[in-house]
């Protein structure tokens, strides 16, 4: 018979069996999603979401469709957890600024909208280039998804912002004109365009943020052209 200490010790060494088979199990499970995820970007990075094939993914990651379907329903669900985070965290961003931006007094609106507007750019620069992959998916890859519109959605809320601005100037007793809406549409869809192609043609983050500067410059002063008002403190 076994003592009592011996006895603990069997179930001590039982209990650490098991939690080292689960340990293991997680670690495969992690190993499988991981390389579901890294088949996908480059899956939908060369061929885009809609022509990307759910079979070349489940090859390339050696994995089997049963296992596949184990972590998600469908294409779109996954490509949901390849960008989806990223996505609502930068738009959170921009509409963050957007809001913080409304608060601020008429004067401190007038001087600070070009470099406000630039340093949103900027934080919004620096978290594209370290989730990198995910967001050149976004921008190349997305047609057919709800994230093919990123770019609209961000143009339509700053077009929103410019009718506030210009609301609050005269509310305020300020001198500014009136912009025509498909004339403050095309400057915004464009100064989005390009802020987005910083990423599509720049693997250098310091020769994009030397382009975003130059953007932010000629924005700020074309702007205060079209307002015909001083946007500098």
């Amino acid at each position: 018979l076994l003592s009592r200490r011996q006895r603990q010790m069997c179930i001590r060494d039982r209990l650490y069996d098991g939690l080292g088979y689960m340990k293991a199990g997680i670690r495969r499970g992690m190993n499988t999603l991981d390389n579901i995820h890294k088949a996908a970007k480059k899956e939908f990075l060369d061929k885009g979401f809609q022509m990307a094939s759910l079979r070349n993914i489940v090859k390339n990651a050696g994995v089997t469709t049963g296992a596949f379907y184990g972590y998600y329903k469908s294409k779109e669900e996954l490509f949901d957890a390849l960008v989806g985070e990223q996505y609502e965290h930068i738009m959170k961003m921009y509409i963050d600024v957007q809001n913080g931006f409304k608060e601020l007094d008429a004067n401190t609106q007038q001087t600070s909208m070009g470099k406000v507007s630039g340093d949103c750019m900027e934080d919004m620069l620096d978290y594209m280039y370290a989730n990198e992959d995910e967001f050149r998916l976004i921008l190349l890859s997305s047609q057919g998804t709800r994230y093919e519109n990123m770019v609209h959605e961000m143009s339509d809320i700053e077009v929103m912002a410019t009718h506030d601005f210009v609301d609050t100037m005269k509310r305020n007793g300020k001198s500014i004109k009136s912009v025509d809406p498909m004339l403050e549409h095309m400057l915004v869809s464009g100064m989005f365009s390009a802020f987005f192609e910083l990423l599509i043609h720049k693997d250098d983050i310091k020769e994009a943020k030397t382009y975003l500067k130059q953007l932010r410059a000629f924005y700020t002063a074309g702007w205060a052209k079209v307002f015909e008002m001083s946007l500098e403190g």
